[in-house]
């Protein structure tokens, strides 16, 4: 996946788009050129957090916003017949085919979703909230989640091999 910067004009939905696929391919940056030991690797005991757990639970969470939640398609979880999300996290025999197929998978089946919306304005109920969204709420949203985790990815990396930066 290739990382381009954001454009500084274009229209929302583009932006929204553009900084979404940005953090994405920083995810992947991330885990470039190391062995699936190295991303299965915790970096700050007691937390079993990994580079592949990372991707593991990207991967739920696009599944979650996008099919489930916009896309209204009734579908279960990768990695949890109970419906636990933090099951993603626990990469300790995964592999890096298994998880980035998966992540890749559901990025793609994202795209779509979003491209077939009609419009940023596109409402959904969300019963953990309670209340409607809009596809632009959850395209944000998906924006700040990878932000936060591509932070703990930095950390995680440079535990691995001391690779900073990017």
């Amino acid at each position: 996946m290739k990382r381009i910067d954001p454009p500084l004009t274009g229209t929302e939905r583009e932006t929204l788009r553009a900084y979404l696929d940005f953090h994405r391919a920083t995810l992947a940056l991330k885990c470039e050129g190391l062995t699936d030991e190295e991303l299965r690797r915790p970096a700050s005991p007691p937390s079993t957090l990994s580079l592949l757990g990372l991707v593991r639970h990207m991967a739920e969470v696009e599944r979650q916003w996008f099919r489930r939640t916009i896309g209204g398609a009734v579908v279960p979880h990768l990695w949890s017949a109970e419906h636990d999300f933090q099951a993603a996290y626990d990469a300790s025999r995964s592999t890096r085919a298994e998880a980035f197929a998966a992540w890749e998978a559901e990025v793609e089946h994202s795209r779509a979703v979003e491209a077939a919306a009609a419009s940023l304005e596109v409402t959904v109920h969300v019963p953990k909230w309670g209340a409607d969204a809009s596809l632009r709420l959850v395209m944000l949203h998906m924006i700040h989640e990878y932000a936060r985790h591509n932070g703990h990815a930095d950390f995680l990396r440079e535990a691995v091999d001391g690779t900073v930066g990017a």
